[in-house]
């Protein structure tokens, strides 16, 4: 076998057996490219055949190169994965990963916009490109991130068969798992506005939101938007298209939504997952008591 032909069978592994996001699918193959290259290896039973030892010595090499202790973290995930994956193509009764903890890392909270800002956002990138059908577009984007939860991957998966959105959306989202997700009417309007301007109009089948020369529209894009509309109001960097995501999640449960429910309309695999918003809300609601009580921070 040659390192391309491994890396194929991986990368058809992680992307058809395994239905793993595009951006995992090329996370893990360029961490499993490095280490084939650093260990010169190009069948399976040599990658089966490395240690806990072996993978300490190619992530400090990792780690001189400036590796951060999150991106090691990440790293050594997309490296057991690929020699668990390695030891069951050699028959291996057994195929688990060489035991090895990686480093610690700080899990920070999630920085929601506020719904005025969100609002702001969406309406400001509306206006930012010369072309009235690319802000109406990226406008119908960032909506639907805020006002429906979804990701962006799940955002630019829709169809031109979803234009007419209803009160509801069903959305595929990681591992393949389908969720359905409430539609506002703000965000049905937005949709609407730009499949009526977009002047590159396809099958059903295809992809619903295009770019500027009529190619799929790239998550850059959306990003590249959300930071010229967060630049002109002042927001800080966290302020993201995720951030949008993080902002209706944290916005629902401080409205009195159950962790269930949001579990289900953000996709999370687990509740643990979305446990983490109740941290976001209690950090908010300390915010507010500190700047509005007077002697909530009085010196004793």
């Amino acid at each position: 076998m040659s390192l391309h032909d491994l890396l194929s069978e991986w990368r058809d592994h992680l992307a058809e057996g395994r239905r793993r996001s595009p951006h995992t699918v090329r996370a893990y193959c360029s961490a499993a490219e490095r280490l084939l290259k650093a260990r010169d290896l190009t069948d399976w039973n040599g990658v089966a055949g490395l240690e806990a030892h072996d993978l300490r010595a190619h992530l400090a090499a990792r780690r001189n190169d400036g590796l951060s202790n999150a991106s090691t973290a990440r790293e050594l995930s997309a490296l057991k994965a690929f020699i668990t994956f390695a030891r069951a193509q050699t028959g291996d009764p057994d195929p688990s990963a060489p035991r090895l903890r990686g480093p610690r890392t700080k899990k920070g909270l999630p920085r929601p916009v506020t719904p005025d800002e969100a609002v702001n956002i969406a309406d400001l990138v509306a206006g930012m490109p010369d072309e009235d059908w690319i802000g109406a577009r990226d406008r119908a984007v960032l909506l639907l991130i805020y006002g429906s939860g979804l990701r962006i991957a799940e955002a630019l998966s829709l169809k031109w068969s979803d234009a007419e959105l209803g009160e509801t959306l069903q959305v595929t989202g990681k591992g393949g798992k389908q969720r359905i997700v409430p539609i506002l009417p703000v965000t049905r309007d937005a949709v609407a506005r730009y499949a009526e301007l977009c002047p590159w109009k396809a099958e059903p089948s295809e992809a619903l939101f295009r770019g500027a020369k009529g190619g799929l529209l790239s998550p850059g894009m959306v990003q590249k938007a959300m930071a010229n509309a967060r630049r002109a109001l002042g927001l800080p960097d966290t302020a993201t298209p995720h951030a949008l995501r993080h902002s209706f999640a944290t916005h629902l449960l401080g409205a009195g939504a159950d962790l269930r429910s949001l579990q289900e309309l953000l996709g999370h695999a687990s509740l643990g997952s979305t446990q983490i918003y109740t941290q976001v809300d209690a950090a908010r609601m300390l915010e507010n008591y500190r700047a509005a009580h007077p002697r909530a921070w009085k010196k004793r």
